[in-house]
Order: C-alpha cells, then sequence, then structure tokens
C-alpha cells in the first residue's frame, strides 16, 4: 500500500505562519490558529510543507487504507484560506448557511477572508467538526 503524502513534520508553525506574504492572511492564520487550539487543546503541527493541523486521528475504510490525519487544520492557499473541516454531523448544513461567504469541498472549507464570514459560527463550525471526527473514529 503506497504511503501517505501528507504526514506530520518537525517544521516551526510559527516560522511557517510568519513566512505567509500577505498580512491579512497572516492575521487570519493567527485568528484560525487561536479558534483551533482552543477547540482541540492540540498543539498546532506542520503536515507537510503547507498544512498546520491539530490533534490526530487513525482512519480504517472498509476498502482496508488507513492512516492517520489531523482532526481539523488549515492550509493559507493562494487563493484561499483552506480550512479541513469534517462533514456529516446534525448541525453542519445549518452552520454552512449561516457562514457567510465560502465554498466548500468534500473536507475543505474555502474562505477568502475572514471578514467575509461570521467568526463565531467558524468557531461553532469548528468545535461541531471536531466533535464529531472523535465520536466517529475513537
Amino acid at each position: 500500500m503506497a504511503e501517505p503524502k501528507t504526514k506530520p513534520t518537525d517544521a516551526s508553525v510559527k516560522s511557517f505562519i510568519d513566512s505567509i506574504e500577505d498580512e491579512q492572511k497572516r492575521k487570519d492564520c493567527r485568528t484560525v490558529q487561536r479558534i483551533m487550539k482552543k477547540a482541540t487543546g492540540a498543539r498546532p503541527k506542520m503536515w507537510g510543507a503547507s498544512m498546520v493541523g491539530y490533534g490526530q486521528y487513525h482512519y480504517k475504510y472498509a476498502s482496508g487504507r488507513e492512516g492517520d490525519s489531523f482532526i481539523t487544520g488549515f492550509s493559507p492557499r493562494k487563493q484561499n484560506l483552506t480550512l479541513y473541516i469534517m462533514s456529516g454531523f446534525s448541525k453542519y448544513n445549518g452552520l454552512m448557511r449561516k457562514l457567510g461567504n465560502h465554498k466548500t469541498g468534500k473536507t475543505c472549507l474555502y474562505i477568502k477572508r475572514l471578514d467575509d464570514i461570521d467568526i463565531n459560527v467558524l468557531t461553532e463550525l469548528v468545535e461541531a467538526s471536531i466533535q464529531h471526527v472523535k465520536k466517529s473514529y475513537s
């Protein structure tokens, strides 16, 4: 079976965030850091070269594929700030409707700027996602 591409590293999260050229994106990342750290109680860890993850869980699919991932995290991409949020919990759709301007992918929430969304709804979304992952994979 192939080795996962995204694994935790020993790289400095602070150095990574400090290296973000766009001042607003750097500020937004620091805000997301505070939200995720408080919600997980975990210290941030770099996963690969550009993802900041909090906590860790082990998954195993019916196909037999398994691995480890962070419980929640984010990545400051060029176009958007990408947050890794697990869907599938009861409040997900309602929270997404109240969030503000965003796009979604399978487990990705794409936000241009935190000013475009309701930060309290984002906090609730992150917290609910974390509880969902912990309940689903414990």
